[in-house]
């Protein structure tokens, strides 16, 4: 890992800030010591904390602001008002090249907002996507948009594509990362006209830094068959608050079997061992922090109701993307996928103009032989691009 790895933390952000930013620092130094952060907000109530830990002080630089990104406030107003915020001067600093990514447990909208606002899009991307991960039983599988964008084109779900792949290879370490579009079924005719283009895409690619393997139901969610799933924001949004109702549901049923009976009681107590590893597995906190794709920077959302475990784990999974260079390979790989559309567009308007032309200039009858010849030329043109 780099030894110039530094994190810059909205330490106000989130239900129980800041204490949990602190508490999340001191749990994830252990695991990256070489890591440093900078830490934005109020000095008063930030002091007593390093104090209480000094290993995370001795790696933290705070910088004060009494200004914070309230929970209320809308993504507009966050704008106009909080420039100064924890969430605003940590997010530039990923702009200003003193942080490599900013971890937040703020805000979701104002975040969402000044992110893009204040570290751009990256080349090549029309809009940022919410990715995130999911337990299977084959380790994680990262999906995304899970609500930044209700509705998308078949442009849309190509580029998430790509930084679906990129996040995978990043933290999970996928190489190559396996692609599924999320669709009502595998078979090539199922889908709306949006998916379906976008399957066709990315089907006809040549050599991108992922393995397509089409059409995935929703049930491969939870299987881990692909590293990727692809959707919307708006079905990948419905998909995360089913799939976390679902754990809840699940734990309530456990919970009340176990205490129905004496002899239930008895077989909870036998099988503690087993339902421990359960509920690690399906911890909400391991699987925390939501990353935003597409920016010229790095920007992980924790939850805003997390404690100090799980805000460890976005911070983690921050830390891994600036080590892997991530934005880096991102654009290296969207400016290749650039160049390869271009290049069809050019050769497709290179047809085009033949066909205007031959048009044009066509005083000579279908049967000439030179109109055929220049029909036959672009066929075979065709076929071999094909």
């Amino acid at each position: 890992m780099s030894e110039n790895i530094v994190i810059a933390l909205d330490a106000m952000g989130g239900d129980y800030a800041p204490d949990i930013v602190i508490k999340g620092v001191d749990l994830i130094r252990i695991r990256f010591p070489q890591a440093r952060f900078l830490l934005f907000g109020d000095e008063e109530r930030l002091s007593p904390l390093l104090k209480e830990f000094p290993g995370v002080a001795k790696i933290c630089e705070l910088r004060h602001t009494d200004q914070a990104i309230k929970s209320e406030d809308k993504p507009s107003q966050a704008l106009r008002k909080g420039r100064k915020s924890s969430m605003r001067l940590a997010i530039d600093s990923v702009r200003d090249g003193e942080a490599g990514a900013i971890v937040s447990a703020g805000n979701t909208g104002a975040l969402m907002a000044m992110a893009k606002f204040s570290l751009r899009m990256m080349q090549g991307i029309d809009r940022p996507a919410i990715a995130s991960v999911f337990p299977s039983p084959r380790g994680e599988t990262v999906m995304l948009d899970l609500g930044a964008n209700v509705e998308c084109d078949a442009d849309n779900l190509v580029q998430f594509a790509f930084m679906g792949a990129d996040f995978a290879r990043a933290v999970l370490g996928r190489v190559p990362p396996r692609i599924g579009l999320l669709n009502v079924g595998i078979e090539e005719l199922k889908g709306n006209d949006t998916v379906k283009e976008a399957g066709d895409r990315l089907k006809a690619m040549v050599n991108p830094p992922f393995v397509y393997q089409g059409f995935v139901e929703g049930d491969v969610i939870t299987r881990g068959t692909v590293d990727v799933i692809v959707t919307d924001g708006f079905t990948g949004n419905v998909a995360l608050k089913t799939a976390e109702g679902v754990v809840r549901m699940f734990s309530d049923f456990l919970r009340a079997g176990f205490a129905s009976s004496l002899m239930a009681k008895i077989g909870y107590l036998l099988s503690r061992g087993g339902l421990n590893i359960l509920k690690e597995r399906l911890d909400p906190r391991a699987y925390n922090g939501g990353v935003l794709l597409g920016l010229n920077g790095i920007c992980v959302k924790s939850h805003g109701g997390t404690d100090e475990t799980g805000f460890a784990n976005a911070i983690g999974v921050a830390i891994e993307m600036v080590s892997d260079d991530m934005i880096v390979k991102m654009k290296d790989h969207f400016e290749k996928f650039d160049m390869a559309a271009q290049m069809s567009n050019n050769a497709a308007a290179s047809d085009d103009e033949a066909d205007n032309e031959t048009t044009n200039n066509g005083t000579a009858s279908p049967a000439d032989p030179k109109v055929e010849k220049s029909a036959g030329t672009l066929e075979d043109a065709g076929q071999n691009r094909n």
